[in-house]
């Protein structure tokens, strides 16, 4: 039986994930990961990607093998996050707090994080908590996905008095009705939905299932799934993402870094010149790589060089 360990070196180096997936391992702390797994065309031990609960079943497996996570689940139609991918912004968001500090990684419960659109499978607290120790607020305006991601942070206990969540009860807002006048975040997190309408989302998931299979057919299922709100909004990415600049404003002295993930390259120019609309200090844009993906995100703080040491000092030293 032929096995392919060929290291993934676009992931970030500190990504656990860069190396292709060890099967009989993850089986052995996942067992039920088994039945999804079996030889491919090449002779290599995998699963169908295209099948929503072997994806599932894999994400268990290596929350559970990678990060001691127990228990870890998402209803039916919710959207599956691909672990490595994720790991990976939280590598690249440690690095530019490091670059604040001395090229020292700020770890443990100095930093705070706001995650906004945390999801049900609250990913990015659970990952960024079990590598760094981060404390995190996940926002979520979905009642239903709250729900399921308070469930997996009370099936595991070591999460509890880190990772914290909150309703944001209007939609139209994204960091209005989340943070509070005495909040202070190191990082603000966003993957934020980057089609701007059902249609667009569903056609891009037939490209994705064609791609996978070669055929889709006349039902497509989302192998990573996702439900409105997580993929799609009214114009897309860009205009969830200049919003969320537009609402920084109001926030400049609550907050170190914003960022947010921008899956489209075309969107950056656009955004940058938001960014010089709301007279930001510094501005970044941090590409990384994922397989054959390309992805990058951008980052903006309203401190200047004499407030971010004094930052600095006050909360990482």
């Amino acid at each position: 039986m032929k096995e392919n360990n060929t290291t993934k070196t676009a992931l970030h180096p500190r990504n656990a994930h860069r190396e292709r997936f060890d099967f009989p391992s993850l089986i052995g702390s996942q067992p039920d990961l088994g039945k999804f797994v079996s030889e491919n065309k090449y002779g290599d031990l995998s699963i169908d990607f295209a099948d929503p609960n072997a994806v599932k079943e894999l994400n268990r497996a290596l929350l559970k093998h990678f990060y001691k996570i127990s228990e870890w689940n998402i209803p039916d139609g919710y959207l599956c996050p691909p672990i490595p991918g994720r790991a990976d912004y939280l590598h690249y968001l440690a690095d530019l707090l490091a670059d604040s500090n001395g090229i020292k990684l700020p770890e443990g419960d100095k930093i705070n994080v706001l995650d906004i659109g945390t999801g049900a499978n609250c990913i990015y607290p659970i990952l960024g908590n079990s590598i760094y120790d981060w404390n995190f607020i996940g926002s979520e305006i979905d009642e239903k996905a709250l729900d399921s991601a308070q469930e997996n942070l009370y099936a595991n206990p070591q999460f509890r008095g880190k990772i914290t969540l909150r309703l944001q009860e209007n939609p139209k807002e994204i960091l209005t009705g989340i943070i509070k006048s005495d909040d202070v975040f190191d990082l603000v997190i966003c993957n934020p939905p980057f089609h701007e309408s059902q249609a667009a989302a569903e056609a891009a998931s037939t490209r994705k299932v064609k791609n996978l299979k070669g055929k889709v057919g006349k039902k497509v299922t989302l192998n990573f799934g996702g439900t409105n709100n997580e993929l799609w909004c009214e114009g897309g990415e860009s205009a969830f993402i200049q919003k969320m600049i537009r609402e920084s404003v109001t926030f400049k002295y609550n907050c170190y870094w914003f960022t947010t993930i921008v899956s489209k390259e075309e969107h950056v120019r656009e955004l940058i010149l938001a960014l010089k609309k709301a007279r930001v200090s510094d501005r970044k844009v941090i590409e990384m790589t994922q397989g054959n993906k390309k992805s990058r995100f951008i980052a903006w703080t309203f401190q200047n060089p004499e407030q971010q040491e004094n930052w600095r000092k006050r909360k990482w030293i």
